[in-house]
């Protein structure tokens, strides 16, 4: 009874990865389409967005700095709950940042963009 079990995971795992190998193409293909319309304006975009994100990389390491060295002369907790304390500080303004993120990527795409994750939807789905 060991082999049909064995045989029938080995062909659940070669769809899967064939459907997986598929989407994959589909996806590539479509965003180099999406790329090759706009070029200049999403490498502009991106060398921007990089160094943007380098500075307040910076800014936000030295703010935490500054936090934790005033949290420290202000009470006389142990270092461990003042940096507890940042954490979830962290935790909740990345998960404000994650919410409005993904309201923000809402927005014009390709229609082959669109039929493309439906058709993934169903294959995955096992729908026609």
């Amino acid at each position: 009874m060991d082999k049909p079990k064995n045989k029938n995971f080995a062909n659940t795992a070669s769809r899967i990865s064939s459907i997986a190998s598929s989407v994959m193409d589909l996806h590539v293909r479509i965003a180099l389409q999406e790329v090759d319309r706009e070029k200049r304006r999403l490498i502009s975009g991106a060398i921007f967005i990089t160094i943007g994100g380098i500075l307040l990389l910076l800014v936000l390491v030295c703010i935490h700095i500054i936090f934790y060295l005033n949290l420290s002369k202000l009470n006389n907790w142990a270092t461990e709950y003042n940096l507890l304390l940042i954490i979830f500080v962290d935790l909740f303004l990345a998960g404000l940042s994650l919410k409005l993120g993904g309201k923000l990527t809402k927005g014009p795409y390709l229609p082959q963009t669109f039929e493309g994750l439906g058709k993934t939807t169903k294959a995955v789905l096992g729908k026609k």
